[in-house]
């Protein structure tokens, strides 16, 4: 847990309720901070399983998994090509494309330029091409006269998305199995603070949808899942745009290490089929291996 990216905080809340529940459930955890001697620490502590609770660069993106693939430890979520794919937005749409999934039209642009101009049409997005939680996000308004101001956060390259209107839902995929749909409903954007902060937001789960969108966003989720190769758990993220019924309804992302934190989606979708925030770590934990 923890790290060094700019999700380190809410990773080390993610590991740090991961730890009692673990513990909860019977099993003996040691809880590592990820430095620059992580491989070492786990060639010293030699566990059965790495719960992976990292979240952003380096932990999610392929990196620390190529490691413990190296080291041979088994180890949680997705392996090493799926998490690099879902990891990187743009490269992620290109096989939800190739799945048949609806994605927001979008490209890549020098951070320079997204501030110099318009790139696209208002309204839009610009967000990291290769960030979670909502880190860096901008919201470009229709009526903008001026290009966003972008801060040190956001890379020398910048993803724009079309903005789409609407509601927003996720689901998650334990093993081969959707979970219920959730929507978020909050006062404005849906950003690191509405995800994070006690109040930022409300969450409607089961979420109050037509039939028909509601088993499209699991069928979606798991395809998504499935294209992406992840394993484990992962959630997407989806825009429903409900004036325009099922043609409305687009994939934004996959994330293959969803957050485990007290205002987290995934533990709560869980819960509400039933599993305990106990058991799902350690059906995380049983379906951990080496050769993800």
């Amino acid at each position: 847990m923890g790290g060094a990216s700019a999700e380190r905080e809410v990773s080390l809340v993610t590991g740090r309720e991961c730890v009692n529940a673990l513990r909860e459930a019977g099993y003996e955890v040691v809880a590592l901070d990820a430095g620059r001697d992580l491989a070492v620490r786990l060639a010293e502590i030699r566990p059965d399983v790495c719960f992976n609770a990292l979240h952003g660069r380096w932990g999610e993106d392929g990196c620390v998994q190529g490691m413990l693939e190296w080291l041979g430890l088994a180890y949680t979520h997705s392996g090493v090509l799926s998490s690099a794919l879902a990891m990187d937005k743009s490269r992620a749409k290109d096989i939800f494309r190739a799945a048949g999934l609806r994605v927001v039209e979008s490209l890549l642009a020098p951070k320079a330029e997204v501030m110099a101009r318009h790139v696209m049409a208002p309204p839009y997005v610009v967000k990291p091409n290769a960030e979670g939680s909502s880190v860096g996000v901008y919201i470009v308004a229709k009526d903008a006269n001026s290009p966003p101001h972008l801060g040190p956060e956001m890379p020398e390259v910048a993803m724009v998305e079309q903005y789409v209107p609407g509601r927003e839902l996720t689901c998650s995929v334990l093993g081969d199995r959707a979970t219920c749909v959730t929507e978020i409903v909050t006062a404005g954007w849906y950003d690191y603070h509405a995800k994070y902060a006690p109040g930022g937001s409300s969450h409607v789960c089961p979420a109050d949808l037509p039939a028909e969108i509601a088993e499209a966003v699991r069928d979606h989720a798991l395809r998504a899942h499935r294209a992406l190769g992840c394993r484990g758990l992962s959630r997407s993220d989806f825009r429903w745009d409900d004036a325009r019924g099922l043609a409305g309804l687009f994939i934004l992302e996959t994330n293959t290490q969803p957050g485990m934190t007290p205002t987290s989606l995934s533990p709560e979708q869980a819960a509400v089929e039933g599993m305990s925030f106990a058991d799902l770590c350690a059906w995380i934990v049983e379906d951990a291996s080496c050769n993800r």
